[in-house]
């Protein structure tokens, strides 16, 4: 008999940017895969690869009370599809679909933590009274025989331990979503002046903006340097950045702001660094492994994620501290002035990106857990 696997995700463009690795890998071991989500954009390309996409009506505003209408249709969908295992991913769908899990008799469950966002670096009263509301609502719900957690680094295997979101034999750690060494070959560096680019949402939490500082700083040094931002604003969070503040920096010598970018290893092909100035909250930071996969040098903030990526011996990359764009410009300028390092740094990215991150090693630990914890229940 066949197996029934269904994804439990906001967004359909998240899921196939970040899950499709993990949902190919099930499908060719025999499950039939469901993606629950808001339909956008990918829903063909999702029911191309032999997926079933079910829409569902996400909102990403309103308290609790606004979301009981949607935990009330996700037990409905639980109830009707009947899947031999769900995959929560993210806090809100691990949260809600957690409790929607356990009120339709779902017999297996893997809640993924894909990063702890603002809730693990944010000191304001908002988000201590979300993580207060996580330590005494989550537990329950995934701490549960028929649960697995997956963490994406060490740090947030810790914290997830530390909040008893989860138990030491029932956590996994799998280090992001995976990266496809073919379709993210080596590129050769560009000529030209030193470019550095950031492909990412244009949120505060990323830290667009210490980079702007930290490429201001390099240029009234007298280094011609390039600053490429590839991404857009995200209107309906409230730590994005706008579109008037991103054209303004545009418009300064040396940025350029991109937009959403389709095929990120376009950027690649123009940069010769990649950059993430994270304030915290990463599980893995896809963007920073399609960069490694693509053979291009690191600076990054030691944050947690981020420093998975360049290895903490810095194989990859330099890292510096958060909010910190003299230290962000110092690690630049190296890297811009010292082209033997770059590509020395270039190439062990590469390397950890093949021995660490590739889409089918990530698929084939994924698709073991699910087979270890069905064993288990069964």
């Amino acid at each position: 008999m066949t197996r029934r696997l269904l994804f439990l995700v906001t967004e359909d463009w998240y899921f196939w940017s970040h899950r499709l690795p993990q949902a190919r890998a099930a499908r060719d071991a025999g499950f039939e895969v469901l993606v629950a989500t808001r339909i956008d954009r990918h829903g063909e390309r999702i029911a191309a690869e032999g997926f079933h996409p079910i829409a569902l009506p996400w909102r990403r505003e309103g308290g609790l009370l606004g979301q009981l209408p949607m935990i009330a249709a996700l037990v409905r969908l639980y109830r009707r599809e009947r899947p031999d295992i769900v995959h929560h991913v993210a806090l809100k769908p691990v949260a809600f679909g957690s409790l929607a899990a356990r009120l339709a008799g779902v017999k297996a469950v893997v809640n993924a933590i894909t990063g702890f966002g603002f809730l693990a670096t944010s000191t304001s009263v908002r988000a201590r009274a979300i993580r207060a509301a996580i330590g005494l609502v989550l537990p329950p719900l995934t701490r549960r025989r028929n649960a697995r957690m997956i963490l994406q680094n060490d740090d947030d295997l810790r914290l997830a331990l530390d909040r008893r979101l989860t138990r030491p034999r029932q956590a996994a750690v799998i280090r992001g979503s995976g990266v496809d060494l073919t379709h993210y070959s080596a590129l050769p560096e560009p000529e030209g002046p030193i470019t550095i680019a950031i492909v990412s949402r244009m949120l505060r939490i990323k830290g667009v903006d210490t980079l702007v500082d930290a490429v201001r700083l390099l240029r009234g040094q007298g280094l011609d340097v390039r600053l490429l931002l590839a991404g857009g604003p995200d209107p309906a969070n409230p730590a994005s950045f706008d579109a008037a503040t991103l054209r303004g920096w545009a418009a300064e010598p040396g940025v350029e702001w991109l937009g959403p970018v389709e095929d990120v290893r376009t950027v690649w092909a123009r940069a010769h660094i990649a950059v993430l100035a994270s304030r915290g909250g990463e599980g893995v930071p896809k963007s920073l492994l399609e960069a490694a996969a693509c053979g291009r040098a690191i600076v990054a903030t030691d944050v947690p994620g981020c420093r998975d990526v360049v290895g903490r011996e810095g194989e990859a990359g330099r890292l510096t501290p958060p909010d910190d764009p003299a230290a962000m410009a110092e690690a630049l300028a190296l890297l811009a002035r010292d082209g033997d390092l770059r590509r020395r740094l270039a190439a062990g990215a590469r390397q950890r990106a093949e021995a660490l991150f590739g889409a089918e090693a990530i698929g084939r630990e994924t698709v073991a857990l699910y087979d270890a914890l069905l064993r288990e229940i069964t």
